[in-house]
C-alpha cells in the first residue's frame, strides 16, 4: 500500500521568510517551515511535497494538478493572494481535494485590507495565527478530514459589508 502524500503550498514572498518583517512573520526560514511540516508528516504516516512559487500561474498550475498527482490533499499559504484573486479562489473551488487554508499571522487582527479573504470562502477551513504551528496544525487539520473525521460544516455566505 503507497504511503499517502500530502501537498504543502507558499504563495508569493514566502520566499523570504526569516528575513522579510520578523516582527510580523518570525525569523523561522521557509526551508525550516518545510523540514517542520515534513517530520509532522512523517510521524503521522504521510509524505509531505513543499513548493512556493511567487507565481500566481504557476499556483494555480499546482492546484489543478494535485489530484491527479495523487495528493490527499492540500495545505496552502496563499499569502497576500487569499486576499483577492479570484483565480486562486476559484482553483481552489474547482478541486477534488480538501484544501486547508494556513497563515503564519493572524490575519483577523491586522490591517483592514488583510481581513478580506476571497480564497478562505472555497477551503475546508483556516488556521491564522500560530506562526510555523499553523502548517503543522495545518496538515493535522488535512488529515482529520481526509481520514473520516468529524463532517465539515456546511459553507456559509459571508455577510456583505
Amino acid at each position: 500500500m503507497a504511503v499517502p502524500r500530502a501537498l504543502v503550498l507558499h504563495g508569493p514572498n514566502l520566499n523570504l521568510l526569516g528575513t522579510r518583517e520578523p516582527g510580523v512573520y518570525g525569523r523561522t526560514t521557509l526551508g525550516e517551515i518545510d523540514r517542520l511540516v515534513r517530520e509532522h508528516g512523517r510521524r503521522r504516516g504521510v509524505v509531505v511535497e513543499a513548493r512556493q512559487s511567487n507565481s500566481e500561474g504557476q499556483l494555480i498550475d499546482w492546484l489543478h494538478g494535485a489530484e491527479r498527482e495523487g495528493f490527499l490533499g492540500v495545505v496552502f499559504n496563499p499569502g497576500a493572494l487569499t486576499h483577492y484573486s479570484i483565480a486562486v479562489r476559484d482553483a481552489v473551488a474547482g478541486i477534488g481535494v480538501p484544501v486547508v487554508e494556513v497563515h503564519l499571522s493572524n490575519v483577523h487582527a491586522r490591517e483592514e485590507f488583510r481581513r478580506r479573504l476571497v480564497v478562505t470562502e472555497a477551503t475546508r477551513g483556516q488556521i491564522a495565527g500560530f506562526g510555523p504551528a499553523s502548517y503543522t496544525l495545518g496538515l493535522d487539520a488535512l488529515l482529520a478530514i481526509t481520514r473520516g473525521g468529524p463532517p465539515a460544516a456546511p459553507a456559509r455566505r459571508p455577510r456583505r459589508r
